[in-house]
């Protein structure tokens, strides 16, 4: 089977690992701090904190920006359900606008529409590993005194116009075991804000100020020593894995280019290609199943818009989608509506897309397997 994701490690890592059982320090220590520093000049920086994941980092950094009970934060709802829960878990209203046809990353110009008297924040999410369009959310954000949390957990090393995602607000990073590098599971917050890296330190570890003082609720989402360790590791050898991810994508994109609609990199972005996806306009299912006989595993990434998630269609109060006419109508399908309410780039998105295998450890004889597959049904 060629999987469409597997983990990239080996003896470094199991060398790292077996020091920090060895050395008896479990709890976060000094391998996570090693790894946060290192992090931070990742993404030019001056502080990275990490925590348990990448969900914690999105939840913590919210928290540390004090976005709560009544306030709006626009984000994309063709994303994981973690990017718009996170928002949920802190008080606050998801509000959902259209992507991009191109790059499936938020749409600027609806972005801008959907600001209200109630709007914090926006998050940007770098679906894929291609960033968003910064450069003009970062004007709306400025305009509009709003914070930017960049929900950048599949993007780690992209960049635009040589500027890293995580730097143009403050980031939000996964190390789950699918992940461009991975520590298992676990999350890192950038920022250049000394009061946000201290309130989301706080905020990992109880709110303890120090042992046994409590300055604020909180709870533990720290980092263990062996996340960190393997962090370490990994984050040397980000620039090769990448190198590979992009070498790999670039050999599909030649053997598929014409046959399918292949990943868009806009002009002065680095894409990093945690996916490689392609859009099939008809068939998509049935070139998944065709591909899965032939031992190739592909994923869809995503079914369902978040607001089509089972949870949110049952409370559709707790979220908007921008330009809807009806406000929070939970997009739910009446016998007379056959078209719903949504979001109709996204809505394309989701029936569309399929992503197939890109991650470091295909071999070249996998990826020609993979592209005369792909070209024998679509052809």
């Amino acid at each position: 089977m060629i999987r469409i994701a597997q983990p990239f490690m080996g003896a470094e890592e199991e060398e790292a690992a077996r020091q920090v059982l060895a050395s008896g320090q479990l709890a976060q220590g000094p391998q996570v701090a090693t790894f946060e520093r290192r992090f931070a000049e990742l993404c030019q920086m001056r502080d990275a904190v990490a925590v348990s994941s990448g969900t914690a980092a999105l939840y913590l950094a919210l928290q540390a920006h004090g976005i709560g009970l009544g306030d709006e934060v626009i984000t994309s709802a063709f994303s994981f359900a973690a990017t718009a829960n996170a928002i949920l878990a802190v008080g606050a209203m998801p509000v959902f606008v259209d992507i991009e046809a191109d790059t499936y990353t938020l749409d600027p110009a609806q972005v801008e529409a959907a600001i209200t008297s109630r709007t914090r924040a926006i998050m940007p999410v770098h679906l894929y590993g291609h960033p968003c369009s910064m450069a003009q959310l970062t004007a709306i954000a400025e305009a509009h005194a709003l914070v930017i949390i960049e929900d950048a957990c599949q993007a780690h090393a992209a960049m635009v116009d040589g500027r890293p995602v995580g730097s143009f607000g403050t980031g939000c990073f996964s190390f789950y075991a699918t992940k461009n590098i991975t520590t298992g599971e676990g999350g890192m917050i950038t920022t250049n804000d000394p009061v946000i890296a201290q309130k989301a330190r706080l905020l990992r570890n109880h709110g303890q100020q120090a042992r046994y003082q409590h300055t604020m609720l909180a709870y533990n989402m720290r980092m263990t020593e062996l996340q960190g360790a393997l962090g370490v590791v990994q984050l040397q050898k980000l620039e090769y894995l990448t190198a590979r991810r992009s070498a790999n994508a670039a050999y599909l994109t030649e053997h598929l280019r014409g046959v399918v609609q292949t990943p868009v990199v806009r002009p002065g972005c680095k894409h990093v290609y945690h996916q490689y996806t392609i859009r099939v306009e008809t068939g998509r299912d049935e070139l998944a199943a065709h591909l899965r006989a032939c031992n190739i595993e592909t994923a869809v990434h995503y079914p369902l818009p978040i607001y089509r998630q089972p949870f949110y269609q049952q409370s559709p109060t707790l979220f908007r989608i921008a330009g809807n006419s009806a406000r929070n109508s939970g997009c739910q399908r009446s016998a007379s509506d056959e078209t719903p309410p949504g979001l109709p780039v996204t809505e394309r998105a989701v029936r569309e897309v399929l992503s197939l295998p890109v991650h470091p450890a295909l071999q070249e004889e996998e990826l020609s397997v993979i592209a005369r597959e792909v070209v024998a049904v679509c052809r």
